[in-house]
């Protein structure tokens, strides 16, 4: 089985972290993909090396822009790898925009999506 991880965020690495350790000792190949919706690049490679993340699979670096192009580039750019990998699954975390974009972007491609820690967008 094969799982696309969807982040961008800060909380979302914490999350992602311990989600993707549990599927890898289940046996399931989990590929990141790191959208750069926050884009710091040494806040990235630190949140990976402290929580022991294995590197993405793929940094799309889309970077800051209005919410409405940003998620637009994400959502382009995450069907593309679903197209690339043909996943068994998407999973996505929290409320962001890189959340977002990996749910339709799953949608339209027919994944099944995992939402980990629905709720209310602030």
């Amino acid at each position: 089985m094969r799982v696309l991880s969807v982040v961008g965020a800060r909380p979302q690495f914490v999350k992602s972290a311990v989600v993707e350790r549990a599927l890898a000792a289940c046996g399931v190949e989990v590929l990141g993909v790191h959208t750069g919706q926050h884009y710091d690049e040494k806040m990235s490679e630190l949140f990976f090396h402290q929580l022991d993340i294995a590197e993405p699979y793929v940094n799309l670096g889309i970077g800051s822009a209005s919410h409405g192009v940003q998620t637009g580039r994400m959502l382009v750019a995450i069907e593309a790898v679903i197209v690339e990998t043909a996943p068994d699954a998407v999973v996505v975390y929290g409320d962001t925009n890189s959340t977002l974009a990996g749910a339709l972007a799953a949608a339209d491609r027919g994944v099944p999506l995992v939402h980990v820690e629905a709720g209310m967008r602030s």
